[in-house]
């Protein structure tokens, strides 16, 4: 539980074949919580298939503090869009839990899309799959107060990498206050204040966090 459907992932959506291919032409690398995959500005000469674990994709602020931009799991693909694009790495990666990821070289990754069309066809629906994501987030902060929109975003949180208990759901992956908050686009008061509403309430968001 906790992992989007195996027809929606990048890595699900492979044949076995094509996955021992791609295992071949990259590098397994294991990541402890807390672990940095790669660092914003940097050279972009590689990209991440996540296995296991998820990572937190950060930026600096213009204060020198760090917004969250995405929450990234398995069968995810990142870092390609630097490779291909900018050259240079777009934002931070961080392990948010212990982390397995396939390291691929940029150019490698793109010659075995061309060689597999069902690989390629894969990767471009999970490409569309996540600006589908980053389209309802940017409607979201349009139309939505802070506490819906953290609401929305726990109960997103619940569904992906949620484990039920006898007390409710858990979200697995460690995420602070200020975390959600930067995700969001609201201040960490505006979610310190949602949640003790909710917990007054004995509403079922507050629950989520742990």
């Amino acid at each position: 539980m906790g992992q989007p459907p195996v027809d929606t992932d990048f890595w699900g959506a492979l044949t076995g074949a094509d996955r021992d291919r791609l295992r071949a032409l990259g590098r397994m690398s294991v990541f402890p919580p807390g672990a940095t995959l790669c660092v914003e500005g940097e050279p972009a000469t590689h990209l991440f298939v996540l296995l296991a674990g998820w990572v937190k994709v950060l930026s600096a602020s213009r204060d020198g503090s760090e917004v969250m931009l995405a929450l990234r799991g398995h069968g995810d693909v990142i870092g390609e869009r630097a490779g291909q694009l900018e050259g240079y790495r777009t934002a931070t990666v961080r392990a948010a839990v212990r982390t397995e990821a396939l390291a691929v070289i940029s150019e490698r990754f793109t010659a075995f899309l061309a060689g597999h069309s069902r690989a390629d066809s894969a990767f471009h629906r999970a490409v569309v799959r996540r600006s589908h994501e980053s389209d309802d987030s940017l409607r979201d902060r349009a139309g939505t107060s802070g506490a819906q929109r953290l609401a929305r975003r726990l109960l997103y949180l619940a569904g992906r990498c949620g484990e039920v208990t006898e007390h409710g759901t858990a979200i697995t992956v460690p995420l602070s206050q200020a975390e959600l908050a930067s995700w969001i686009g609201v201040t960490r008061a505006t979610v310190t204040r949602a949640l003790q509403q909710w917990r007054r309430r004995g509403g079922n968001e507050a629950g989520l966090l742990r």
